[in-house]
């Protein structure tokens, strides 16, 4: 068959994907699902079994100790601090990035993916080596009575070090792909910049704020490395859920182990979902453009 556009005749080419034999293409769909149910769904599907290996009452009573309740408090503490410091630093860095041009961009570019290319652990490790008791501020920290490392306030730093690339990497291209347009507008007929900040700029770019927040709410919750190096393992004090997770897991309580892994399980679920929200309602809006 042939169709007509601009006067030239132009041939209809078969989807690459449906002109593979049919055999083909259900292998390749079966092996994506085997991976998938081995990577994926199996290891949910223990997280869970384990969990409730011993009954819903066993579940309930590891929850409910005292050390689980004080690990799930820490983070969610360190997740309340780390989160809205990393939106307001990713929203000010893309801004920047975004709307203006000076020396040393692409230095403020390379230090916000600093987090991707270096190992939690090495980033605890740097915390301890300038906060730690032999560090480089650490005299001066024990002579004023602050406390960072084997702290609260050293767990906070860690994650915000390891989280914050994920709001301006989610920001800046949706931004750049936005334009000054409006903004200029807003700024002939007489806006201020927190006006344009909050009336027009944020608006735009709402769902990619959205979804880069969820992603640093999730990596805060879930972060192991960075904080298992800076909080001391102090039971009841410093351990978030991962690094209860673990104590519970190498004391042979498996249940308990279990038991708590299945919240972060559910928060990396309710993290999909969210996630996947936010992609539908992005598309849409999208798609309305370009009508």
């Amino acid at each position: 068959m042939v169709r007509e556009a601009a006067g030239i005749l132009m041939p209809r080419t078969a989807s690459p994907a449906r002109s593979e034999p049919l055999p083909v293409r259900l292998a390749l769909l079966g092996l994506g699902f085997l991976f998938l149910l081995l990577v994926v769904v199996l290891p949910l599907v223990a997280v869970f079994t384990q969990a409730f290996e011993k009954g819903i009452r066993a579940y309930l009573g590891a929850l409910s100790q005292p050390e689980t309740w004080a690990a799930i408090k820490l983070t969610l503490l360190t997740a309340v601090v780390a989160v809205p410091l990393n939106t307001v630093f990713g929203v000010t860095a893309a801004w920047t990035l975004t709307k203006y041009r000076f020396p040393g961009r692409s230095i403020l570019l390379t230090l916000i993916d600093l987090p991707f290319t270096v190992s939690p652990v090495i980033s605890g490790l740097i915390f301890v080596l300038l906060f730690g008791t032999r560090g480089i501020f650490g005299s001066w920290l024990d002579a004023h009575g602050y406390k960072i490392v084997f702290a609260t306030p050293g767990i906070v730093l860690a994650t915000i070090f390891v989280t914050f690339p994920f709001v301006a990497r989610e920001i800046l291209p949706a931004l750049q792909a936005a334009g000054n347009a409006s903004e200029e507008a807003a700024l002939t007929l007489g806006a201020g910049g927190w006006r344009i900040l909050f009336r027009v700029t944020l608006p735009k770019i709402k769902w990619a704020l959205i979804y880069g927040v969820i992603l640093c709410n999730a990596r805060a919750m879930g972060e192991f490395g960075a904080v298992s190096v800076v909080s001391g393992h102090i039971r009841g004090v410093t351990n978030t859920v991962p690094l209860q997770v673990e104590i519970l897991y190498n004391e042979y309580d498996f249940v308990g182990a279990f038991a708590v892994a299945s919240l972060l399980t559910l928060l990396a679920l309710v993290t999909l979902i969210i996630k996947k929200v936010v992609e539908h309602r992005q598309a849409r809006l999208v798609e309305g453009r370009n009508r």
